[in-house]
């Protein structure tokens, strides 16, 4: 499955298939909150947040790619990502962009 976050594929011609989409909602257990809690008041990176976020992006990813195989897609187009606070330490990721097939 080809993902690119342009509108098209140099050198193909595309058919739209439609929106598809992936989300998952991560968080870390009380200990890594308390952990990076702690790590705010010296600052620098929070690596158990920064993993959980890789984590929910490469999952959000997948669902979306499932997503369009079911429709038999080619490749997803215009990919795009967003991510919003759920609660203290808590997260949604959603991937999302358009299903092509390509024409012969």
């Amino acid at each position: 499955m080809i993902l690119v976050n342009t509108e098209t594929i140099s050198g193909k011609e595309l058919e739209m298939l439609g929106l598809v989409k992936g989300s998952t909602i991560q968080s870390k257990h009380i200990g890594k909150d308390i952990s990076q809690a702690f790590k705010t008041l010296v600052g620098g990176e929070l690596t158990a947040y920064n993993e959980m976020m890789n984590e929910a992006r490469a999952l959000a990813t997948k669902r979306m790619v499932a997503e369009a195989e079911a429709l038999g897609a080619d490749a997803i187009v215009n990919v795009r990502y967003a991510s919003s606070a759920i609660m203290q330490g808590a997260a949604e990721v959603i991937a999302y962009g358009t299903a092509v097939k390509f024409r012969a």
